[in-house]
């Protein structure tokens, strides 16, 4: 895996790899095997928005085990200031054009933090001459579990065809700080959010799925898998171009 983002850098005529480090398993298995790829090209970035500080103290202690360079940009502050802004531009709209729905809501402002991750990340690599390293697996990126053009938006996937399971394995290999590979694994959206809680189903019975088949999984389960597949494919595809009729 290494071997593979080491030539993938030089293919590209970069120096190095940028990737955020969430205090998350993900996160901290790539953030090694970028080091061991490029041990004098790797950065790390932790961008706390309201966040939940035992994030940030996770993602410090990754970076202390592994002596990884880390720079922290708190994005908290701009968060805030463009939903103002949106939500004020928003409200000048005619009644009912932005309904007032408090889940929709929610996930809009959820989907903004790994969007203004995403450019972070891009500016510093843009200025390093790096490459972005995104912290997807299998499993997630099969029903679309990230967010379009946020923590989706990446050079590079180290972990895309690993399932979580393969990434707790190679974690403990690593020597990733027990706590966290141990902790329940949230995208930190929101207070309490937690990846399984969201999904409505475990990481086991997504993975029984994925490698066994639907019927490994009960089948109200598998339904509510295959339904995330198809409602994420345009995730895993490039935006469809319009094509003119010729001649």
């Amino acid at each position: 895996m290494a071997e593979w983002l080491r030539e993938r850098v030089h293919e590209a005529g970069a120096r190095g790899i940028v990737l955020g480090l969430s205090g998350g398993i993900d996160s901290a298995v790539a953030a090694r095997v970028a080091q061991m790829a490029c041990p004098d090209g790797v950065m790390t970035l932790i961008m706390p928005a309201h966040s939940n500080p035992q994030d940030a103290d996770d993602a410090r202690l990754v970076a202390h085990a592994f002596g990884l360079p880390v720079m922290t940009i708190d994005l908290t502050h701009t968060v805030e200031a463009l939903l103002a802004q949106a939500q004020q531009a928003l409200g000048t709209w005619p009644p009912g054009a932005a309904p007032d729905n408090e889940q929709v809501s929610r996930l809009a402002q959820a989907n903004l933090k790994p969007r203004l991750r995403m450019t972070t990340l891009y500016y510093v690599a843009n200025r390093l001459n790096y490459l972005v390293a995104g912290t997807g697996n299998r499993t997630e990126i099969a029903i679309g579990y990230y967010t379009k053009y946020g923590d989706g938006g990446v050079d590079l996937l180290p972990l895309g065809a690993l399932v979580k399971s393969e990434v707790r394995a190679l974690a403990r290999e690593l020597g990733v700080p027990a706590r966290v590979i141990e902790k329940p694994p949230s995208a930190g959206l929101w207070v309490g959010q937690t990846d399984e809680g969201e999904m409505g189903f475990t990481y086991a019975e997504l993975e029984d799925h994925l490698i066994k088949g639907p019927d490994a999984v009960a089948p109200a389960t598998a339904m509510k898998i295959e339904r995330l597949v198809r409602a994420s494919e345009h995730k895993r595809h490039m935006p469809p171009v319009f094509e003119p009729a010729r001649g």
